[in-house]
């Protein structure tokens, strides 16, 4: 297992952008733009980890910004919703996810695409777990079952 990223969302990105990069002196590594799904990713890293995180995608601050609908403000997020999960590669994901079930943890997004799952640490934590390398051919009982709860 990897470390690769924790987000938090965010209000303001460009006040965001001014403290952790302009402040701090973190780097951005990659932005993505998804009108479809109506956010924006910006990925930062730590001036000491920005050469080895081009590479590995890791360690990185993920900054997630959700566009307003029109006409509307941007979310207001309380009760610790700005953070949003840590993340980790793993070496098999169906595998993973078959320990932690049978661990007695919910698989709250099921790793139906062979690429990424969700679960909840016992204090309510979001981790977001990523196959390593290319996804795993979709495979039962994780290609139909169902997203239980949040994440």
């Amino acid at each position: 297992m990897r470390y690769l990223h924790t987000m938090v969302r965010v209000q303001d990105i460009d006040a965001s952008l001014h403290f952790y990069c302009e402040l701090l002196g973190m780097k951005e590594t990659r932005r993505i733009e998804n009108e479809k799904g109506r956010f924006t990713l910006v990925f930062l890293a730590a001036d000491a980890d920005e050469e080895g995180s081009v590479e590995t995608q890791a360690p990185l601050l993920e900054l997630t910004y959700n566009w307003p609908a029109e006409g509307e403000s941007v979310e207001n997020y309380e009760g610790g919703r700005n953070f949003g999960h840590l993340a980790y590669r793993v070496d098999d994901i169906y595998a993973l996810c078959k320990k932690l079930q049978d661990g007695g943890v919910t698989i709250n997004r099921p790793p139906r695409d062979g690429h990424m799952a969700f679960v909840r640490s016992p204090d309510g934590i979001s981790l977001e777990l990523l196959q390593e390398g290319d996804a795993l051919p979709p495979a039962e009982p994780w290609l139909s079952m169902e997203n239980t709860g949040s994440w």
